[in-house]
């Protein structure tokens, strides 16, 4: 029986990678990619030549079946996807519960992943969140929205550049002008970005500055917001019992 290896890519800095993925990759027999031409950069600039086969949103209920067949003929396989951690947003779910299914190990490896870094930078209290990936762009998006209305735990979000300030005016109409958020992109890049303010100047701030890049949108829950307002009522004279 072979093993099936989750591995977790750099989301833009190549340094970003473990001792252990390296390894993992180095001993694959083959290599699922999300894109096999973004993968192929990362395997040249570790010095690796690999098999590698496309796994993406597309081919992926086609291929678990056979992908499987071949783990419990004993081959060793690595699932990657062209940053972060293979089903964060990213193909990967159906082919481990898949295995899971089938008696097949499943290994996972810790690394990079967008919407860590975005959360601790944010300020914004990480004890509690929820993770809420990419809202859907048409069917269902106002009604999920509307769900998290009172969500009182950090929220966070990705988005494309193509639609942040579309995304980030819909959350002023959903949770209020005044919400602070803290919207990141291009993490670990050169021109990494981190904008921090309410929903009101975020938005503002990426209609004057064309968003370029991938962004994670990390918006302050409904309790962060009580207790902030609280804090300012007793400084105020107003909050005292």
């Amino acid at each position: 029986m072979g093993r099936l290896y989750i591995v977790p890519t750099p989301i833009g800095n190549l340094e970003d990678i473990t001792l252990r993925a390296v390894r993992v990759l180095k001993e694959a027999d083959i290599v699922l990619a999300e894109d096999t031409r973004t993968t192929a950069v990362l395997l040249r600039h570790l010095g690796l030549e690999k098999r590698m086969f496309a796994h993406h949103k597309f081919n992926e209920h086609a291929a678990v079946e056979s992908i499987a067949n071949r783990l419990e003929a004993g081959e060793r396989i690595a699932l990657v996807s062209d940053a972060g951690t293979p089903g964060i947003s990213d193909p990967g779910f159906l082919l481990v519960r898949t295995c899971i299914e089938r008696g097949i190990e499943v290994e996972t490896l810790p690394g990079a992943t967008a919407f860590v870094p975005a959360l601790i930078q944010s300020g914004f209290p990480a004890d509690r969140f929820c993770f809420e990936g990419f809202l859907p762009q048409k069917k269902g998006r106002n009604k999920r929205l509307e769900t998290l209305r009172e969500e009182a735990r950090t929220m966070i979000f990705y988005e494309s550049p193509y639609r942040v300030v579309r995304t980030l005016e819909q959350f002023v109409a959903v949770f209020g002008a005044d919400r602070p958020v803290s919207v990141s992109r291009e993490l670990t890049k050169k021109f990494e970005e981190t904008v921090r303010g309410t929903l009101t100047e975020a938005a503002a701030h990426f209609r004057e500055h064309e968003p370029k890049g991938e962004f994670v949108i990390v918006l302050a829950g409904s309790s962060g917001v009580r207790s902030a307002d609280n804090e300012r009522g007793y400084e105020d004279g107003n909050g005292k019992t």
